[in-house]
């Protein structure tokens, strides 16, 4: 399969290398001020790019009728306008906060827990993400996701703030540390005890083989997919 890389920071390079290693061909690679390409070189593209481009990267390769996966976060506020351009031009598209497995079996045990919690009113949630300092969105898109399924699962909670407490809210607080790949810790307490559950991620291979699986479900589908769809779960 070819791939068009789109970013080429960190974790587009381990991509790279685990696309290579797995039989793909990396055919483009696409940086932050990399505006005359062609992206009908590739049969699928992988963006981890920056938020302020993100939405032209997807726009570009579902006008050029190419499967695209986006890992990059912050640029939400345009994901709806992706759906629809994607619908439109019977593309293939997904989007995830996080590729990598585990993630993804933590989103579903969150979930799970949230619901158990949710009629236990002396438990508090509050959560923290911990990432590298060249991460550029806070709170993280992993970290917004799992508040936003407890907040489909626990009556309680109707709205997330970064290091903001209140009635109703889930307070995040994010910290940026030299060479955190990235960690995610959410946590019930009440008055005798806490209850927490939390997943670590050791490197960045976990989230770029996971984008590749990704790239490799993809090819020959048409619609709006998520990481439920690519590994069977939830």
């Amino acid at each position: 399969m070819n791939i068009a890389l789109l970013g080429y920071g960190k974790m587009g390079k381990t991509i790279e290398q685990i696309a290579i290693k797995r039989g793909h061909n990396i055919v483009l690679t696409v940086d932050k001020d990399d505006k005359d390409y062609d992206i009908t070189k590739a049969d699928v593209a992988i963006d981890f790019s920056i938020p302020t481009v993100a939405f032209d990267n997807i726009s570009n390769c579902l006008n050029h009728q190419v499967p695209v996966i986006s890992g990059t976060t912050g640029w939400l506020d345009h994901y709806d306008k992706a759906v629809a351009l994607c619908k439109e031009k019977k593309g293939a598209f997904i989007y995830a906060s996080n590729y990598s497995l585990g993630v993804n079996i933590f989103f579903e045990l969150n979930k799970t827990l949230a619901k158990m919690m949710s009629t236990l009113k002396q438990y508090n949630v509050s959560m923290e993400e911990i990432h590298h300092t060249q991460k550029l969105d806070a709170p993280s898109g992993t970290a917004i996701s799992l508040a936003n399924d407890i907040i489909s699962q626990h009556a309680s909670y109707d709205n997330w703030k970064l290091e903001e407490n209140g009635e109703t809210t889930i307070p995040i607080v994010a910290k940026r540390i030299e060479d955190v790949p990235g960690t995610h810790t959410i946590n019930y307490e009440s008055e005798v005890d806490t209850i927490t559950i939390e997943h670590i991620a050791h490197t960045r291979q976990g989230f770029a083989l996971g984008a590749v699986v990704a790239a490799e479900w993809i090819a020959g589908k048409t619609g709006v997919f998520t990481m439920n769809d690519v590994l069977n779960i939830g």
